[in-house]
């Protein structure tokens, strides 16, 4: 390589060096390898050197175009590394800080809700139970009587995984029963327990997503009746709703893992949405007395141990508490909703307090 090119070299590598940004950066990939850059009129100069020399001097110029390429691409990788160090280190945010007085962290409806529902089963003397987002098919269906034919295992309706070593595929759960069955294995009645967790099925609409959140509780004791049933669930429906002589029916009705089983529905009226008013009927959630088969799969004797369960969705109840129309904003994460929506996590009262 002949001086002239050393010496380009050299005053390229050192102007690289002295690079401090992006825009000094570009300034001199331009100068260089741009089409008025000095060496791209050195190579378009070739044709003006000697033939004998030409070939030469061809090889030195192409051998110095890479070398250059090479450092002018480093340096650019250098720099970007360097100025995304420099806005993470400017855009980092202590989390372990309290929150601003004026801007406070506000609670989603849906985590407000949950806590409503627990304090006030817990009143009652439930537990908290929690289970795996992902079930096997016993779990999810085999263990609550749910038959190999019923519509709930359907594609259009469930997730299934894929399978492995020729077992059944596992499936995102459709309900929270599955903790009920694990519960039922690994603790001697009497249990009194709720469950309150995602499940997820293939529906998507403005009342329904595919990933949504249920509440199921489960009681087993000696002498359950459905007496017990129904006082416990009127008990909860008018102390969440806050309306003391919120009207309550059971109507007759079937699931796989309770015998008997019931729809309750609440009091309400269908022209303005008023609950406890008006003169028509809302379905809210369903019940019955927990299948003596689902008792025995779990090793449970149903002829000494009885008890009932029930299930709600968690959106649906929350939508109905605070006059909301659309389920889907609850996971657009758009501010203006949660603060109008949202609850003060310092208020003194569990009442709504939208900012």
């Amino acid at each position: 390589m002949t001086d002239d090119l050393l010496a380009l070299k050299a005053e390229t590598d050192a102007a690289l060096a002295a690079a401090t940004d992006l825009r000094a950066w570009d300034a001199i990939r331009v100068a260089i390898l741009g089409r008025s850059g000095r060496l791209t009129g050195l190579l378009r100069d070739l044709g003006k050197t000697a033939p004998e020399q030409r070939r030469e001097r061809g090889a030195a110029l192409n051998q110095l175009k890479d070398a250059l390429t090479v450092a002018i691409d480093a340096r650019k990788v250098a720099l970007e590394d360097a100025a995304l160090d420099a806005r993470l280190a400017g855009e980092r945010i202590d989390v372990t800080l309290p929150p601003r007085p004026r801007v406070p962290g506000l609670i989603h409806p849906i985590a407000r809700t949950m806590e409503e529902i627990v304090a006030i089963f817990g009143a009652m003397g439930c537990t908290l139970s929690d289970g795996p987002d992902v079930e096997s098919d016993w779990f999810n269906f085999g263990a609550l009587n749910i038959p190999a034919h019923h519509p709930a295992r359907a594609d259009h309706d469930t997730f299934y995984l894929p399978a492995q070593d020729g077992k059944p595929p596992p499936v995102l759960r459709t309900h929270t029963s599955p903790v009920q069955i694990r519960t039922m294995l690994t603790q001697p009645p009497p249990i009194r327990t709720i469950v309150i967790g995602r499940t997820y099925r293939a529906d998507h609409d403005a009342t329904h997503s595919p990933m949504f959140h249920q509440c199921e509780g489960l009681i087993i004791d000696r002498g359950m009746t459905l007496g017990h049933l129904k006082g416990c669930l009127i008990d909860f429906l008018r102390t969440f709703f806050d309306i003391a002589n919120l009207p309550v029916r059971f109507r007759s009705s079937y699931f796989p893992f309770t015998e008997p089983s019931m729809e309750v529905d609440i009091g309400w009226n269908r022209r303005t949405g008023e609950l406890g008013k008006g003169g028509d009927w809302l379905e809210i959630l369903g019940s019955g007395m927990v299948h003596p088969r689902v008792l025995a799969n779990c090793g449970i004797d149903p002829r000494e141990w009885q008890g009932f369960a029930w299930g709600m969705g968690v959106e649906r109840v929350t939508m109905l508490k605070h006059g909301m129309a659309d389920l889907r904003p609850f996971y657009e994460s758009d501010l203006r909703w949660l603060r109008h929506y949202g609850f003060n996590p310092l208020a003194p009262t569990m009442l709504h307090e939208g900012v």
